[in-house]
């Protein structure tokens, strides 16, 4: 029997599941057995999976888990160095050239465990079977607005915090633009679900909106145009051959852009579009300034998404159910090739 132990997060400010109570019934009822950890922090209770069936397990009990179960969770586990034994479903950002990332593919290669990362876990055509990307690109507009809101009383961006939902972050929101104008946005990958995301945001807020895609980026840069507008929302992967939107000398250019807003967020990659910052920002410190005058601010918080816990789970769960339920057949489909990709880096190790 296959069996799905989904762990609790163990990363601060990161309250979402790829699993809700409905879906774990619906592996339960196709002969899975699932297991759920306890947790302090995750938005969708415990109660709905103990009702659906599940065994309830500790929190962060997983390094005990049976040799079998397959181990999934959302974002980083604890960086320890202790070697990974299990098959693990999570975003693993390990496959970029990222330190951190090196080091968890020797874990993996010390306990001889398996990532399925959960950013390569694809379909046929080589697209992803389920993505957090819409609420990335809205959460990721919201908090670039919140720090031009603050640029505009000589400010950074306060820490942001948790919504039950989006109507309650719009109003949010609304409140912190009430005396501001209206900025304009350009948005570099309006077609996809992380762009779509942000600009849905920035029109419900009546943000002057610029949408560019690939048609747009074709010609491989230089982008003068990401200067000339105040607010710069990255919606684009870092991959090879992805074209630089933020050159090194952006900020001391001239310039109306004072935020960027890197949804995508993979600062330490090679292959970063955006090449003023190396970091990610928090929840507790959102703006990363750049430049002091006039102010440049990068955002890139890299767990926007959970900004709003409840509605981007069920969304992403929604999507990922179909794909969990064929994990009794671990070796065809997306799980086969996310087992491909990780082999080929770990090969390289």
């Amino acid at each position: 029997m296959t069996h799905l132990w989904v762990r609790a997060e163990q990363r601060d400010n990161e309250e979402r599941v790829g699993l809700t109570p409905d879906g774990a019934a619906a592996l339960l009822a196709a002969g899975l057995q699932v297991t759920v950890e306890e947790s302090s922090v995750r938005a969708i209770p415990i109660e709905g999976y103990r009702a659906a069936g599940c065994i309830i397990a500790p929190e962060n009990s997983w390094p005990e888990a049976p040799d079998n179960a397959v181990v999934f969770g959302l974002k980083e586990l604890p960086e320890d160095g202790s070697p990974l034994r299990h098959r693990h479903i999570m975003f693993g950002h390990a496959y970029k050239g990222q330190p951190a990332g090196l080091d968890l593919l020797r874990r993996f290669k010390a306990g001889g465990g398996t990532l399925y990362d959960l950013e390569y876990l694809v379909d046929g055509s080589g697209r992803r079977v389920a993505a957090f990307g819409y609420w990335a690109g809205y959460a990721g507009a919201a908090v670039s607005l919140m720090c031009w809101a603050a640029q505009q009383t000589g400010a950074t961006c306060p820490p942001v915090t948790t919504y039950r939902n989006h109507t309650e972050l719009l109003q949010d929101l609304g409140s912190r633009l009430a005396e501001a104008p209206r900025p304009n946005a350009l948005v570099i990958g309006a077609l996809g679900r992380v762009g779509t995301g942000a600009a849905e945001l920035c029109e419900a807020m009546g943000v002057g909106l610029t949408k560019w895609d690939m048609a747009e980026t074709a010609q491989g840069g230089p982008f003068p145009e990401v200067l000339q507008h105040d607010i710069f929302l990255n919606a684009i992967l870092a991959r090879p051959g992805c074209p630089v939107f933020v050159p090194p000398d952006a900020p001391a250019s001239p310039r109306n852009l004072t935020v960027i807003g890197d949804i995508a967020c993979d600062p330490t990659s090679d292959f970063s579009p955006i090449k003023i910052y190396d970091r990610t920002t928090t929840w507790e410190a959102p703006a990363l300034r750049v430049h002091d005058a006039p102010p440049l601010d990068v955002m890139a918080i890299d767990n926007l998404p959970s900004l709003l816990p409840v509605e981007s789970s069920q969304d992403y769960a929604a999507q990922l159910l179909p794909t969990l339920l064929t994990l009794p057949a671990l070796d065809q489909g997306a799980w086969a090739r996310a087992k491909s990709d990780f082999d080929a880096h770990i090969a390289q190790l």
